[in-house]
């Protein structure tokens, strides 16, 4: 059984029908006249629930629950869903917006070590990772965080997060450089752009490795609202 979540409300999808998602069809999701009439469509198909974008211009990002994998499903393309829980998170003009999905006969699982590494139960923060490095890495993951889906387009600038923080810019860039060149001394590939050289997309680069290992996790929120420790000086 599939259902969809949407806004807070649910509807279980039958198997025999297609199930249309856009400005009009089985569930209208706002009448946004940057939005499809039909954008998406879940159809079940040799066993499968199968996600299509029936769109002409619009992507979507689908993500299984924690975001541990993520795809990126553009016009005409389609998926299988294979996992108990997935979001779908789209843009349509400046709306966002986002669909659960919830397939009780799940072909996959997430594995019990990325379950262990997102309850924190492993520690994965390289050794010598000062918490005010942490705490800035979570500004910068913030919206990648909150939401499944989101990609590194959304992240936030420098100055964003550096205001986030109540930091100066002086202070951000200085503790970037030093998160940068500690995980590039570990091997973290993408954090220069040659000798001697910071790469421009750092940002981005930085992101993306610290939500895929784990190295930050949806629990470091908290971080970002502890004055006490935005103040503190550990001299990195």
């Amino acid at each position: 059984m599939l259902q969809i979540e949407f806004a807070g409300e649910w509807c279980t999808l039958d198997p025999a029908k297609p199930f249309v998602i856009g400005r009009e069809g089985d569930l209208t999701v706002d009448d946004n006249q940057y939005l499809h009439r039909a954008f998406l469509e879940l159809r079940h198909h040799d066993g499968l629930w199968w996600l299509s974008n029936v769109g002409s211009r619009l992507s979507a990002t689908v993500s299984s629950a924690g975001g541990a994998v993520q795809s990126w499903l553009s016009p005409g393309a389609r998926l299988p869903i294979v996992f108990s829980e997935c979001s779908i998170v789209f843009t349509a003009g400046p709306t966002t917006y986002e669909l659960g999905l919830h397939c009780d006969d799940a072909s996959f699982a997430m594995s019990t070590e990325h379950r262990r590494r997102s309850s924190g139960e492993t520690t994965v923060m390289p050794v010598g990772l000062t918490q005010l490095q942490k705490l800035l890495i979570v500004a910068l993951a913030e919206p990648m965080l909150r939401r499944d889906g989101v990609g590194v387009s959304e992240l936030p600038s420098s100055g964003a997060a550096a205001e986030r923080l109540g930091w100066t810019m002086s202070r951000f860039n200085r503790k970037l450089d030093n998160v940068c060149d500690k995980l590039d001394r570990m091997g973290v590939q993408g954090l220069r752009g040659g000798v001697g050289k910071l790469a421009s997309n750092r940002r981005a680069r930085l992101v993306e490795y610290a939500v895929s290992s784990q190295l930050v996790t949806r629990a470091d929120l908290d971080l970002l609202d502890d004055p006490a420790l935005r103040d503190a000086d550990d001299q990195d």
